[in-house]
């Protein structure tokens, strides 16, 4: 989990790593300090390389450095993702788009499993988790989902793929 520390003791979640992506490599080319904290949520193995052995290692290894380019290329297009839906979207349409996203990263249809806590949840999407209980709540009596736990059935994906793309609650 990358959290950006914000005045006053906030706090936004800004991504989730799956396993044995990276994080900090921006650094690397930069040569300035990450701009934002990582804490693991689960048991986690971490490797550090220093700058110059990993730069050394990038240079005489291409496939590495295009490996490296094809993970700060797809990040970057998440955080214009996240930047977006954070400007435009409404709260009931970034989580439809959360749900559809942890769909399809977890290659299921209807049933998904939460798996960060709800205030990582309200923080990745921009909010407090009390908006983030009524949007559930909402999305609930209109029948959108079900939830059990931390699995949630996508009950009606049509309806959430329009609140996604749209950004705004019609109830």
């Amino acid at each position: 989990m990358c959290i950006k520390f914000l005045p006053k003791g906030r706090s936004r979640s800004c991504t989730s790593l799956k396993r044995g992506e990276a994080i900090g490599a921006v650094p690397v080319f930069s040569g300035k300090s990450f701009p934002a904290n990582a804490r693991a949520i689960s048991k986690s193995h971490l490797l550090f390389f220093p700058r110059e052995k990993f730069i050394n290692l990038i240079t005489n290894n291409p496939s590495l450095t295009m490996n490296i380019l094809a993970l700060l290329s797809m990040r970057l297009r998440e955080f214009t993702i996240q930047i977006e839906n954070l400007s435009l979207k409404e709260i009931p349409g970034r989580l439809a788009a959360y749900l559809l996203y942890l769909s399809e990263e977890q290659g299921e249809q209807y049933i998904i499993k939460l798996n960060i806590s709800k205030l990582q949840l309200a923080g990745i999407l921009g909010t407090g988790p009390e908006s983030l209980s009524r949007a559930l709540g909402n999305m609930k009596s209109r029948k959108l989902i079900e939830e059990e736990g931390y699995n949630i059935r996508l009950v009606n994906r049509g309806a959430l793929e329009a609140l996604a793309e749209d950004g705004k609650s019609s109830a």
